[in-house]
């Protein structure tokens, strides 16, 4: 009954070359996607192309509750794909798909997990639709937050002087 099975689609103006690095950087993740991501630590760095890589993330949604997990990448297809193993509060694997058509990046974020946090895991055929909310609310403040960074890299974003400030 704890299963849950989320897909998320972006659809980014942007290449592949740029997403792809971004989402790859576990390691930045509070940077870019503060609404969601809190505490990232990397655990146990992977083989030369990521594999192995171990993080442990400390994360929450819209609703008042906090999951603690970690993740292992199992799989990288650079510019391709992102397979990743979680365990703790949050048990299953995720799949992060890239594909380039024309000027859109499409971002496919294949989710299959299950709750062992014992409170959530014993209500889930009561709260199914509102943990069903909680990710959407995630997924899409993340795509908001994609969307702020990939402006930031290109240095379309400017930061506004305060009134009153003097900068040198």
């Amino acid at each position: 009954m704890s299963r849950f099975h989320f897909i998320t689609n972006w659809d980014l103006r942007a290449h592949v070359d740029e997403v792809y690095p971004i989402i790859k950087d576990a390691s930045r993740l509070c940077d870019w996607w503060p609404s969601v991501y809190l505490k990232v630590k990397t655990v146990k760095e992977g083989s030369t192309n990521g594999i192995g890589k171990i993080v442990s993330l400390y994360t929450k949604g819209y609703l008042p509750y906090t999951l603690t997990w970690t993740f292992e990448v199992t799989e990288i297809i650079k510019n391709k794909r992102i397979e990743l193993s979680a365990f703790g509060d949050l048990n299953g694997k995720g799949v992060w798909t890239f594909t380039q058509i024309g000027d859109t990046c499409k971002v496919k974020y294949d989710w299959d997990i299950s709750f062992d946090k014992p409170y959530l895991s014993k209500l889930t055929w009561l709260l199914r639709p509102i943990f069903s909310f909680n990710h959407r609310w995630a997924m899409n403040k993340g795509l908001e937050s994609l969307h702020l960074e990939l402006r930031r890299k290109r240095g379309e974003l400017s930061v506004p002087k305060p009134p009153g400030a003097v900068w040198v």
